[in-house]
């Protein structure tokens, strides 16, 4: 064989190994890997917890907000009620509705 033929038939072979393995890491090996877990949030009794339990715990909430959720608190003493959170930059309806029942004040 000629060193082109070999280099050609070289080439051809890595592709085939190449596009056999895409497609095998295509497929699931166990069904049970593909199934998507709901997230759920626990309970956070935002007159307490610390920036990253805040932050872990409030969908939308990252850190920065979280932090800002506890530097309000500590400037202004406990929350009364869960809308009065829109009171921290970074805080609006959106974010108290996708946290129905998990923001707790006691």
């Amino acid at each position: 064989m000629k060193k082109s033929s070999k280099t050609r038939a070289l080439i051809m072979a890595s592709i085939l190994v190449l596009l056999s393995s895409t497609a095998w890491a295509a497929e699931p090996l166990d069904n049970a890997a593909t199934l998507v877990m709901p997230e759920t949030h626990h309970p956070v009794n935002i007159n307490e917890a610390s920036a990253p339990q805040i932050a872990a715990a409030l969908k939308g909430v990252g850190l920065k907000t979280a932090a800002a959720i506890v530097a309000y608190r500590r400037a202004n003493g406990p929350f009364k009620t869960a809308d009065s959170l829109m009171s921290v930059k970074g805080v609006g309806r959106q974010t108290l509705l996708k946290n129905t029942g998990v923001i707790s004040l006691e």
